[in-house]
């Protein structure tokens, strides 16, 4: 019988749960998708934050990896899984904790050093490592797919999938070359796993990974989290938001996440929970990384903290005990709101998540919305400076540049976001800093789909509609997680 065509062992599908990840069992549909996946089917998986996605391609790997290799002159060494995620703040956190279980893992992203890359290359080829984590970026590198091509890849995780869809709240333009990047690796059996993805959302995954609807099987564990109490809360200013923070944190000892939209808002409540001596961390984007990381590892590992931040902080914070969850501000869409008040209550406990809504803030998501998408002229003006006044640009840094695009709109937003944009779509690259000198380089002509006007002007609606829904939620008077229910596309559901 050939190694593609092995009968799948329940018995070894449970003993490796058991004895590499301490479980006893499997939740919900677990089970059936490793089954499936180890019957070389394909499986989007839908699941709530915290429930267990990782499992389902992790024990699958090491039934592949751990099995009699099948030796052939094409590659060598153990099968590969291998794990295509966005998050390089993250992947040495899930690679560590895999080889803390005995697991053979490592990652491959920007993050290493050109020795420690060198390293990992050479031992990929030499046919070690069970689970290898990489971005999608890492495909442009000739040098690690001369070293992929070395290796059977028996499996395809395509972590964070709703990355792929630019219907999703987290478009990832390198994510669209999935497809192409199964096809080089000779289209193994692929898993795509996200926590959050409405029914548009759900098919466009599918279309990007270029299988027909009928190759891959739709695993939805829904969204509800009986634990966790929905409440919204009207305030008319910003003394009623920070009542509430403070009455939550008395009544609720534990951990706890306050989510604010503008960082310059959040530094005003972390000074008044100062000055009433109420102790705190604070996260956002504009911190340098390593100030981030001993922020995250503060809250990870220390009990009782409360911690005021933006959205930037969240992805990989795998806390059991978190017993609160507050939104100060409107989110932007049901999609980032019900992945950050996932974050709450994962050990099973009840969890309250709190949501103020003062309708001044409505005025700001909608100029936020504006700063997030630039037209089409604005990015080639933006890519015409950067061509020819790239070296003013990075010794001057952003302000300078900020002062000749927005003139005297000194609070607009929107160049941040297309920079950002022009480093995804591999324009340019470089850091870009607020306040200090740059170092930026083009690298590349503005794509084709940054020129289209329509499109991103579809785009700014299709964000609109769902800010839209964002009020429809704060205004329902009905069951709140009923609502949630159905605008996943998911009908009705039993509380």
């Amino acid at each position: 019988m050939s190694q593609s065509h092995l009968p799948i062992e329940i018995h070894e599908i449970h003993e490796i749960l058991k004895s590499v990840f301490g479980h006893d069992r499997f939740r919900g549909t677990q089970s059936q998708i490793i089954e499936r996946v180890l019957d070389e089917k394909h499986c989007l998986v839908i699941m709530p934050t915290g429930m267990g996605k990782s499992i389902c391609f992790q024990v699958p790997a090491l039934v592949h990896a751990r099995r009699q290799p099948q030796q052939t002159d094409a590659t060598i060494g153990k099968p590969l899984t291998l794990v295509i995620s966005p998050l390089i703040a993250l992947m040495k956190d899930q690679v560590d904790a895999l080889v803390d279980k005995g697991v053979e893992a490592a990652f491959v992203n920007s993050s290493l050093t050109r020795s420690q890359r060198l390293t990992s290359y050479s031992n990929i080829a030499a046919g070690q490592y069970e689970l290898l984590y990489v971005t999608p970026e890492r495909f442009r590198k000739p040098d690690f797919c001369e070293v992929i091509a070395k290796r059977e890849i028996k499996l395809l995780a395509v972590d964070e999938a709703h990355c792929i869809s630019e219907w999703g709240h987290d478009f990832r333009p390198d994510y669209t070359r999935v497809g192409e990047i199964r096809e080089s690796l000779g289209n193994p059996t692929t898993i795509a796993l996200t926590a959050t993805a409405t029914p548009e959302v759900q098919d466009d995954i599918v279309r990007q990974l270029k299988l027909q609807p009928n190759d891959i099987q739709l695993f939805h564990e829904g969204i509800d989290r009986p634990n966790l109490s929905l409440d919204v809360v009207p305030v008319w200013d910003d003394d009623g938001k920070f009542d509430l923070i403070k009455q939550t944190r008395s009544e609720l000892p534990g951990s706890g996440i306050v989510y604010f939209t503008l960082i310059r808002k959040l530094m005003e409540f972390s000074d008044r929970l100062w000055d009433k001596n109420v102790p705190h961390l604070i996260y956002h984007g504009d911190l340098p990384r390593t100030a981030r990381r001993d922020l995250q590892d503060s809250f990870m590992s220390e009990p009782g903290h409360l911690v005021l931040a933006t959205n930037a902080f969240g992805m990989g914070v795998d806390k059991e005990d978190i017993r609160y969850v507050l939104h100060a501000d409107l989110p932007g869409s049901l999609e980032s709101y019900y992945q950050e008040i996932g974050r709450a209550g994962r050990d099973g406990l009840p969890s309250k998540c709190l949501l103020m809504y003062d309708e001044r803030d409505l005025a700001t998501q909608m100029e936020f919305m504006q700063w997030s998408n630039p037209d089409a002229e604005f990015y080639a003006r933006v890519f015409d400076f950067l061509n020819n006044e790239l070296e003013q640009i990075n010794a001057f840094g952003l302000d300078w540049l900020r002062e000749r695009i927005h003139h005297k709109q000194k609070h607009d937003r929107r160049l941040e976001t297309a920079l950002s944009m022009l480093i995804r779509w591999n324009v340019i690259e470089g850091k870009i800093h607020p306040y200090d000198r740059m170092n930026l380089k083009v690298i590349g002509e503005l794509p084709d789909q940054l020129k289209d006007a329509q499109a991103l002007s579809a785009k700014l609606k299709r964000d609109q509609k769902k800010l839209l829904a964002m009020l429809q939620y704060v205004k329902h008077d009905g069951d709140r997680k009923q609502f949630i229910h159905q605008y996943f596309g998911l009908g009705n559901y039993k509380s």
